[in-house]
């Protein structure tokens, strides 16, 4: 699996490369939303697509809590002065979902305000999508068990002492409460427009191909995209309201 993986990883990456090329000069605009649980292996992905990309043409944005002068903003304001100008693609490592996950399952924000973010969110996408951006959601999914063990890693691994967070700690004993609100967020906001995609990440690397493969289908040039195998529909699958109930998403 190691040498193949490697291999398919460098082959992805130079479409990604390729299509950043084709970009340039051009009024395309992709914004990348990655969604998922604590240790659900964002950060590795990111690393992986954004790898050997131009770093003047791709930014990933990783926003710290809001400042008091934020919270009195507008909710996606602080989010849409991060968006995409022409040529750029601009990845959201969390977004304005952490308003129907973290602040939900810890009581960051009210239920009022967290209705309205479900109500507008849909609106606010839409918005992106007609002004021409090329929009890309993906939910990881990740087992109990595999979130777990991998918290335990970065708690027991020095290289690993920033990724730690006071988030970790409550992760697993508010299990529960995250995946309610997963199902939620995926409902009312996977829409036609803006859908949501999801990744079964239990397997970091069979993920991480999914996830490439798929932006390449949504963002590339067809004489690109069209060299590129569709994602294992057992990794990464259209979110749809079945997958609440048949197992597909972890409970």
């Amino acid at each position: 699996m190691g040498k193949h993986y490697q291999e398919e990883l460098e082959s992805l990456q130079l479409a990604l490369v390729r299509t950043q090329m084709a970009m340039a000069g051009s009024d395309e605009r992709v914004v990348i939303v990655l969604e998922g649980r604590d240790g659900a292996g964002k950060d590795g992905t990111i690393k992986r697509i954004t790898e050997h990309l131009s770093v003047r043409a791709t930014r990933v944005v990783a926003l710290p809590k809001p400042s008091d002068r934020e919270r009195t903003q507008w909710y996606f304001q602080r989010y849409a002065t991060h968006l995409p100008a022409a040529g750029e693609i601009v990845i959201f490592n969390r977004s304005w979902y952490n308003r129907a996950g973290v602040e939900v399952v810890m009581g960051f924000s009210t239920a009022t305000e967290q209705e309205a973010f479900l109500r507008d969110a849909p609106d606010f996408e839409r918005m992106l999508v007609e002004s021409g951006i090329r929009l890309v959601k993906i939910w990881l999914d990740i087992s109990k068990k595999e979130q777990e063990e991998r918290l335990e890693a970065r708690r027991t691994d020095p290289l690993k002492a920033l990724k730690v967070s006071d988030m970790d700690k409550v992760a697993q004993a508010k299990w529960a409460d995250y995946s309610a609100a997963r199902d939620t967020m995926l409902t009312r906001t996977h829409t036609p427009f803006a859908p949501w995609h999801v990744v079964r990440a239990d397997d970091k690397k069979d993920a991480r191909i999914a996830i490439i493969r798929h932006i390449l289908h949504h963002i590339a040039p067809a004489d690109i995209a069209d060299d590129v195998k569709a994602p294992d529909p057992d990794i990464l699958f259209p979110f749809d309201m079945a997958a609440l109930e048949d197992g597909r998403l972890a409970r």
